[in-house]
């Protein structure tokens, strides 16, 4: 009977119905996980901290018999624990480099009568295995780019809506991309995390159609796209949507005027030095409601800097559509409709 499998066989196995345990700790799994995983701690923070600390300063005997002591009157729970998880008793169990943790709750488990196995290198295994990815497995992308205002988001959740397969980078790193980009989102997830959620996307994409992917900088907020994904969207075809700035205007004052008032002080702050002399008066603006004024000074800031990141693409082809408004799936079938008609 196998006892292990390997990274690549993990999502078969999940898909046959085993459920995915990662016995690390609580921080490590927050730090980040694989996505699938749910959190079975073998030890707490500080007793991870405590036999660590044993197995370097005095011996790995002492740490191991600590260990013990933790986790002796955990058990009865840990298998009560796993019956909820997985009532059909087929788990992978994991830690960080598939060692003793995830091995001591293997034997545990296979005890009250699961089937058990363990993913061979353990977290760090699937960490290396989805950078390789990444770098092996490349997509037909498309970016989709425009100026700030145009509604790329809107549109690319409208093309998912059309059959189309979309990444969109921005949920998984809950950041817009610009100095306002934070408003209205949750906290960041780590990179780490980030790399794994879009990895998640990734492997289930049909490298044989077309993937849509928003126009972005390496940095997303906090986040970083990985290096070889960055690569694969440097190269890719570019078609940039373009709308009136009155229409973008009108969108932007649309999803901002519902957020704090506060929050986007603090982000016209934060592009002080590029704004100048328009920074005050894009915070009198604010200050009397006048939303589309304000807007229109970001937007000749940010103008500025799409059209210089247009001037330096990479890009192999870069196609534009026009459009009189933000009616998002017009915008869609149009953009689908002028891929599909051109060699790209």
């Amino acid at each position: 009977m196998k006892t292990s499998i390997s990274v690549a066989e993990l999502w078969p196995q999940l898909a046959q119905g085993r459920v995915l345990i990662d016995v690390r700790s609580p921080s490590e799994y927050a730090h980040g996980h694989i996505p699938e995983a749910v959190s079975m701690p073998l030890f707490s923070d500080e007793e991870r901290a405590k036999v660590g600390t044993l197995y370097k300063q005095v011996s790995p005997e002492s740490a191991l018999l600590k260990g013990l002591d933790f986790v002796g009157p955990k058990m009865s729970g840990f298998v009560k624990w796993a019956k909820k998880l997985a009532p059909d008793r087929l788990v992978v169990v994991h830690c960080w480099r598939g060692g003793q943790r995830s091995g001591s709750i293997a034997w545990l488990l296979r005890l009250a009568g699961f089937d058990v196995v363990t993913l061979q290198g353990g977290y760090k295994a699937y960490r290396n295995y989805i950078l390789e990815q990444f770098a092996i497995q490349p997509k037909h992308i498309i970016i989709l780019g425009g100026r700030t205002g145009v509604g790329k988001t809107v549109i690319l959740h409208e093309l998912a809506k059309q059959g189309q397969q979309v990444i969109d980078l921005e949920r998984l790193a809950d950041h817009k991309g610009s100095a306002f980009g934070w408003i209205g989102e949750q906290n960041q997830p780590s990179v780490e995390y980030f790399e794994n959620q879009l990895f998640s996307v990734f492997r289930q994409i049909d490298p044989e159609r077309i993937v849509w992917v928003e126009n972005e900088s390496r940095a997303i907020g906090t986040v970083f796209i990985p290096e070889p994904f960055w690569e694969q969207m440097k190269k890719a075809p570019l078609v940039n949507v373009i709308l009136p700035i009155e229409a973008r205007i009108a969108h932007l004052v649309q999803i901002y005027t519902q957020e704090s008032k506060a929050d986007l002080v603090a982000s016209f702050q934060k592009i002080s030095r590029k704004l100048n002399d328009k920074l005050r008066t894009a915070l009198e603006a604010l200050d009397r409601d006048d939303y589309t004024a304000a807007a229109e000074i970001a937007l000749k800031y940010y103008d500025k800097t799409y059209q210089h990141g247009l001037d330096e693409s990479t890009a192999p082809h870069i196609l534009n559509l026009e459009a009189d408004a933000l009616h998002a799936p017009n915008i869609a079938k149009k953009l689908v409709a002028l891929v599909n008609q051109t060699t790209i």
